[in-house]
């Protein structure tokens, strides 16, 4: 393997979608544009140089109304670690940036049509993620 990664395969773990009721539903519809967008990143060794990277997706009312919906991707992605990769921050950048990049389109749209299909499909996410500056910032 020339590459320092190879992604296995990638799957949706989990996705959810709440919006209790159609009260919810209205009031969640005029003011969705309040929401906002969460990653989360986790990682875990699975065996002889896999990994297991799971990148959650949230997207979230952080106001304190008592009336909003939920929604929430999960993608798992197995990744096999070249042997050439000996240093940790080089394996972080991997996991954290250069899977992120790949999967990413393939994450957000799948999100996207889950916001869709729970009746919300105006909703677009104009800014990116730029996984490349988010890394230099937690690391430099």
């Amino acid at each position: 393997m020339t590459e320092k990664f190879k992604i296995l395969g990638k799957y949706v773990k989990d996705m959810s979608s709440e919006t209790p009721d159609i009260e919810t539903f209205l009031f969640v519809k005029d003011n969705i544009f309040k929401y906002q967008l969460g990653i989360d990143i986790k990682s875990k060794a699975v065996k002889d140089k896999h990994i297991e990277v799971s990148t959650t997706l949230k997207f979230e009312d952080k106001n304190k109304n008592l009336k909003k919906s939920y929604f929430e991707i999960v993608l798992a992605t197995i990744v096999r670690i070249s042997d050439e990769v000996k240093d940790k921050k080089e394996l972080e950048k991997i996991i954290l940036c250069d899977v992120q990049i790949i999967i990413y389109p393939d994450l957000e749209k799948s999100f996207l049509d889950l916001l869709h299909n729970s009746g919300y499909p105006g909703i677009k996410f104009e800014k990116k993620i730029d996984f490349e500056d988010l890394y230099k910032k937690k690391f430099n």
